[in-house]
């Protein structure tokens, strides 16, 4: 599991703000993740739990998380009966987007 010391200097959130911020990418992760796919080395897609809540729930988080952190791109589809959260980076950030990868994955299914 990634430590706490994996966010980039590129990122203007403040640092008292940061384990804030990563409670709630955990909670969305442990609550309402219910697969983690890495489409490339720049993508990575999560497959959320087809909930109104849920999704306004991502919705904001990605909001919150471009204001400081606007190498990210995040993008919410809901279709077919599915929500999917796509977070994309250029190759400068994938190191940011491994750790992102490899939290949301240590904590699938934790809050079930």
């Amino acid at each position: 599991m990634p430590g706490d010391d994996w966010v980039p200097a590129a990122c203007t959130l403040p640092t008292v703000e940061q384990p804030l911020r990563r409670a709630e990418f955990d909670a969305l992760f442990a609550d309402d993740v219910l697969a983690v796919a890495r489409e490339s080395s720049q993508q990575l897609r999560l497959e959320l739990r087809a909930d109104p809540d849920v999704a306004a729930r991502a919705a904001g988080l990605a909001a919150k998380e471009t204001g400081c952190c606007s190498f990210f791109t995040f993008e919410l589809v809901m279709t077919g009966g599915e929500v999917t959260l796509t977070i994309s980076t250029a190759p400068t950030h994938e190191p940011v987007l491994d750790a992102l990868a490899a939290r949301a994955e240590s904590r699938l299914g934790a809050g079930a």
